[in-house]
């Protein structure tokens, strides 16, 4: 069985002691690609770094997390840009737009979003999409680019239907994660009249570890719980999800 972290963050620092063996742990639960999204220039030279080390089951992204726009995000931008020039990555990610914290550069994370959106169409790539606390706002700066063959992921889904049939309804997929495992989670039921072509699965490790795990460091290899829990509330065995999650990244990020 093959499946895909579409989103993990493996070149943290939580990693550093035991990145080998927990590499292994993924493979041993079938992760075949861990697709690692991009905060800002503090870290990306650990993210490629790692990518280089592990050039066969790792693939970067590469863009400005909203959390880290800050008075230079133009500098950063400027960076991620010459980062393109240089080389092909799969995606433009993480982007988007978070309020949950501070809106303080609420404005500047709209500029740094719309900018990224363009240079994603420029190069024929994805976005991978953070919308904490902004789903309904993301979805409102991407329909604005709906004739522009724009395409992506809303990574770490846990909206509505309403919200969820939108997002599809412009071509865009849903990232699940360990989210989905926890109890009482709205995002289950959901989940329920969702068609599986329009899912990725993902772990945001080290973050959202899924049941049994919440609280802990959350690693790729715990992707197996998110795949048993849809596999559940579909009712649909964990091979068929395996199989039609892992169509899905390949034919949204080209691999």
């Amino acid at each position: 069985m093959n499946i895909i972290d579409t989103h993990s963050h493996i070149y943290a620092e939580e990693f550093d002691t035991d990145r080998a063996e927990m590499m292994k742990r993924a493979q041993e639960n079938g992760v075949r690609k861990i697709l690692m999204p991009a905060i800002d220039s503090s870290s990306h030279p650990l993210m490629l770094t790692v990518e280089s080390l592990f050039p066969d089951l790792c693939m970067s992204m590469m863009g400005l997390h909203p959390c880290y726009v800050k008075e230079n995000y133009e500098q950063e931008l400027a960076q991620v840009e010459a980062f393109f020039a240089q080389r092909k990555f799969i995606a433009v990610g993480e982007i988007g737009l978070d309020f949950y914290w501070d809106k303080t550069f609420a404005t500047q994370q709209y500029e740094a979003f719309h900018h990224q959106i363009k240079l994603a169409i420029r190069y024929n790539v994805p976005i991978v999409i953070h919308s904490r606390n902004s789903t309904d706002e993301c979805i409102e700066v991407v329909s604005k680019y709906r004739n522009e063959n724009l395409k992506g992921v809303f990574h770490c889904f846990s909206g509505n239907e309403e919200q969820a049939n939108k997002i599809i309804e412009l071509g865009f997929y849903l990232g699940i994660g360990g989210v989905l495992t926890f109890k009482n989670a709205s995002l289950a039921k959901g989940l329920e009249s969702i068609s599986l072509d329009n899912l990725l699965l993902e772990t945001d490790a080290p973050y959202l570890a899924p049941m049994p795990f919440r609280g802990k460091r959350n690693e790729p290899a715990y992707l197996s719980y998110v795949l048993e829990k849809l596999a559940t509330i579909k009712a649909i065995d964990k091979t068929i999800i395996a199989e039609v999650t892992t169509v899905n990244a390949e034919k949204l990020f080209g691999f």
